[in-house]
């Protein structure tokens, strides 16, 4: 398990991913706001607007998804749940954590919810 410190840190990098994400997600709004407002002149023009667009909002809404999940992992760490896996409430590594701060599964879970999602 986890000691006090090493919580800790990865709530720091918890906080600090949460950070780079909002900024990120701002400036992807800002961009494709900006994008709309782009002046068309052909079809080759209005193509590459709307790829543009659609691409910033892809990476938004994967950002908005880790963004959720880090908010769960805060969440987890106030109420003194963090570390614990959701699915068999065994003890998820050290190693798995700093790999993947918001993890919910240990590996094995982990590998059992993804079939499962299949």
């Amino acid at each position: 398990m986890a000691n006090t410190k090493q919580i800790q840190e990865l709530k720091d990098t918890l906080v600090i991913r949460r950070e780079q994400i909002i900024k990120s997600i701002d400036g992807s709004r800002e961009s494709i706001n900006s994008l709309k407002d782009t002046e068309c002149n052909d079809d080759y023009d209005y193509a590459e607007v709307s790829s543009d667009s659609f691409k910033e909002g892809i990476i938004a809404n994967q950002q908005i998804k880790e963004l959720d999940e880090i908010e769960d992992a805060l969440k987890r760490i106030e109420k003194g749940k963090y570390g614990i896996c959701e699915m068999c409430d065994e003890l998820i590594a050290i190693g798995r954590l700093r790999a993947k701060p918001f993890a919910k599964f240990c590996t094995p879970c982990r590998e059992i919810y993804e079939v499962e999602q299949q």
